[in-house]
């Protein structure tokens, strides 16, 4: 036997609860991997490349220069180069709203630049570093 639909009540300012397929977490569960991934790789070899050009490719230099880019970008425009180029853009989870606050930003970008947080997954699709920072990446 089917299971009855939930309905949800009204809130107080008459308004409906949103959907969970409207929030931004929601939306994010099925974006693809690839996606993500793919604006990784943008912004890292953008990175490199002025890491290279400028600062001997150090290492310690292409992180400091990614997470520069990164935190200035989101900050600015909501998304970074990789992220524009496959679609992207980094929401507030709160609000869904566009660009992250300047602490959700370097938040973000501290645990990227740390990997691990970035690699662990919850059931909504984001990353453990979108869950500290309270964002959601979603398509433009």
């Amino acid at each position: 036997m089917p299971a009855e639909p939930r309905h949800h009540a009204p809130m107080p300012d008459g308004g409906a609860h949103p959907s969970p397929s409207s929030s931004p977490s929601a939306a994010s569960a099925g974006m693809h991997v690839g996606r993500r991934l793919g604006a990784l790789i943008v912004d890292w070899v953008i990175a490199s490349a002025i890491s290279a050009g400028f600062l001997d490719y150090h290492p310690l230099a292409t992180l400091g220069v990614f997470a520069l880019m990164t935190a200035l970008l989101l900050m600015t425009l909501g998304a970074t180069i990789g992220h524009r180029l496959f679609g992207l853009v980094v929401r507030r989870n709160a609000d869904g709203g566009v660009p992250c606050r300047p602490l959700q930003a370097v938040v973000r970008t501290v645990a990227l630049c740390l990997v691990v947080p970035a690699g662990i997954w919850g059931p909504d699709g984001r990353g453990l570093h979108d869950v500290w920072a309270g964002t959601a990446v979603g398509r433009r």
